[in-house]
């Protein structure tokens, strides 16, 4: 069944990522459901889920104070009209409930007289990225990780990033999910986490996902965590990203997003930082104007297309590049944008010129 849904989807004439609208509530719920362990920002979860499409109307209308304002996309097959991925975007994080990370930094030990020298890992708590625009929610179902949907689905974001940058600070982050091991355990929350909290991980990750967050700063360790006491296995988990987390890794460094020794409180997955100013899309993507043609020829490679319209943004992938400063659509991909001939569009080559 899931490789007939596989080769189904990939011979759909359209695929689109949209502004959610509140018809995609039972899509994004159905979507939820699958995500598994560790992921936080996106649960199976009706009312939470309606009021954030609410939240993302709010942002665009200017109704939201700056604390609420955040994005939500979907991933569209335009033939069957079915949503398949999602993907998340935060103006600015911690400006009501804390944002908490770990960082990771270093203490060294040393005496002269016992000719001793040791440097060794601590983890203490954070509010360093408080402020920042984040990056989240991004899952995208099995079937449909083919074509480079997955590429598409994570970098859409960053086209809306650089058309609307005066609605963002100054820099960004993104947490991956962190390691589990293959009893679907995270060993961080095993030997530090569920010492001080006293719950599941499934349970601190529902109340920190639904805002209460009280809980984490009364319980929480008030001194720094010495890396080097914990369990070899926990150890190896600080920093590593869950094993289906690291495709998206790999996309966000590729736009300029690194590791900078912030680790999630939870289960330690790393949390990947940039300047906004210095992501791809923002210096290399530019604005080409539209030709509608039912010649538009194929090819080859694979170009991001997005729309200017915030209310109603689309993102699609193209097999051309534009040519000088216009670019041929054809009469679907104009109708999967929503632009007719004389509008612009937003473009950006999918890959950079330099893969890593």
């Amino acid at each position: 069944m899931l490789l007939r849904a596989a080769a189904t989807f990939g011979s759909t004439p359209m695929i689109v990522v949209r502004s959610v609208q509140p018809h995609d509530l039972d899509a994004l719920f159905h979507l939820a459901g699958q995500t598994g362990e560790g992921m936080t920002s996106f649960k199976p979860d009706r009312p939470a889920l309606t009021a954030r499409i609410e939240r993302v109307r709010r942002t665009i209308s200017g109704e939201a104070p700056l604390a609420d304002q955040g994005y939500l996309f979907v991933m569209e097959d335009t033939a069957s009209g079915r949503v398949v991925g999602v993907c998340g975007l935060e103006v600015a994080v911690g400006m009501t409930q804390p944002f908490y990370n770990y960082r990771v930094g270093t203490v060294v030990h040393a005496s002269r007289e016992m000719n001793v020298w040791t440097r060794m890992s601590l983890l203490y708590m954070s509010h360093d990225l408080t402020g920042y625009a984040e990056l989240c929610s991004l899952f995208l179902e099995p079937a449909a990780r083919i074509n480079g949907n997955g590429a598409l689905l994570s970098k859409s974001r960053f086209m809306f990033l650089a058309q609307f940058p005066d609605r963002f600070g100054e820099r960004i982050c993104a947490e991956m999910r962190g390691h589990f091991n293959e009893a679907g355990e995270s060993p961080f929350w095993r030997d530090v986490g569920s010492h001080f909290y006293q719950i599941g991980f499934d349970d601190a990750d529902y109340l920190s996902a639904h805002g209460k967050k009280s809980f984490m700063a009364e319980l929480m360790p008030r001194s720094p965590v010495y890396v080097d006491l914990l369990p070899q296995d926990v150890q190896e988990a600080i920093g590593k990203t869950h094993k289906d987390t690291e495709p998206a890794r790999v996309l966000l460094e590729a736009e300029g997003l690194r590791f900078e020794n912030h680790v999630d409180i939870f289960d330690a997955g790393p949390v990947l930082e940039a300047h906004i100013d210095n992501l791809r899309a923002v210096r290399e993507s530019r604005l080409v104007s539209v030709v509608v043609d039912d010649a538009a020829a194929s090819e080859g490679e694979k170009w991001l297309a997005s729309g200017t319209d915030m209310a109603d943004f689309r993102v699609i992938l193209l097999p051309r590049p534009p040519q000088d400063n216009t670019l041929r659509l054809t009469p679907a991909e104009a109708g999967a944008l929503n632009i007719t001939t004389g509008q612009h569009v937003r473009v950006l080559p999918l890959y950079p010129t330099k893969r890593t």
